[in-house]
């Protein structure tokens, strides 16, 4: 009948591009894994983060962002290969993060 089908994108709440530069603690390894990424896209319990580093699908790790103050606990939900030695990385944060929606 001509009637769009909308599929569910999984998200729940609203993402905001921003861009930040934090640093991801990979929880429970030894030696200590400290990995820079910048953020991409936020929302008020997630985050897509672009780094150097693979993490896999589960894996806790601690989120720092100096430039908010924050310091985050996360799961890594998705681990995208973008190229060029390049990841995408998909955390849901165990809490919520209002700082990130509030303008700059």
């Amino acid at each position: 009948m001509g009637g769009r089908m909308f599929l569910p994108t999984g998200r729940v709440e609203h993402r905001i591009a921003k861009i930040e530069v934090v640093e991801l603690l990979h929880v429970g390894e030894s030696p200590v894994a400290k990995v820079e990424a910048i953020t991409e896209n936020v929302s008020l319990r997630g985050a897509r983060v672009i780094t150097d580093s693979i993490c896999s699908p589960g894996k806790l790790v601690s989120l720092d962002a100096p430039e908010e103050h924050l310091k985050l606990q996360a799961r890594v939900v998705y681990c995208q290969f973008l190229g060029k030695g390049k990841f995408a990385i998909g955390l849901q944060l165990d809490e919520r993060v209002e700082e990130w929606q509030k303008p700059p």
